[in-house]
């Protein structure tokens, strides 16, 4: 057997023992079973500590007791009153906005949100930008007033233009018949043949 071995023979005088390789090991027993916060502390602190914190948990557990029959006893109001749990938790949550943006931390991001939004601004890249989209809208706006420029001319044109008069002219000459022959009493219509002017038969003028 390995002389540097552990003798585990149950009956062997020498079980149990280390070999002498790690004899010289030093095992600190004490702070083995030591956390790092209490090392330094005497046993009169450590004791002292440990009162303080059981203390603090009761206290902790009673308020806990406490709020809980505070909740109900706010419930039992709620419901006297006819509020409903709808109104109770709008209010909740108006309470914890109003506290979340009083917090430091809402504060810091607020500050830092704004700081970032000024860097981003006066940054180069964002002028560039605007600089960009500005004179991109002052383009299509020109567009625009060429384009609508064009038709108006176009249009004019087509007004002076010989087949636009023709195509006026016959209008106006067939809309002066129609007028006309209304004002005549047989609304442009031929009058009946061999009617004329001559009175009937058996009815002599008088």
């Amino acid at each position: 057997m390995d002389s540097t071995g552990q003798d585990i023979n149950l009956n062997s005088p020498n079980k149990g023992l280390l070999p002498d390789a790690m004899t010289d090991v030093p095992v600190d027993t004490v702070g083995a079973s030591q956390t790092p916060a209490a090392e330094g502390l005497t046993e009169a602190e450590e004791e002292e500590l440990r009162a303080e914190l059981l203390k603090v948990e009761e206290e902790i557990v009673t308020l806990r007791q406490v709020l809980a029959a505070k909740e109900r006893h706010c419930g039992e109001l709620r419901r006297k009153l006819g509020l409903s749990a709808l109104e109770g938790l709008k209010q909740n949550l108006t309470r914890s906005w109003h506290d979340v943006q009083g917090s430091p931390a809402y504060v810091r991001t607020s500050e830092t949100l704004g700081e970032w939004s000024e860097r981003v601004s006066q940054s180069d890249l964002y002028k560039k930008t605007q600089e960009t989209l500005s004179q991109a809208g002052q383009r299509t706006s020109a567009a625009l007033s060429t384009v609508g420029s064009a038709i108006s001319r176009k249009l004019g044109d087509m007004r002076n233009s010989a087949t636009f008069k023709s195509l006026e002219d016959r209008v106006g000459t067939i809309k002066s018949k129609v007028v006309g022959g209304r004002e005549n009493g047989n609304d442009g219509l031929p009058s009946p043949a061999g009617s004329g002017d001559k009175p009937l038969p058996g009815h002599e003028p008088f």
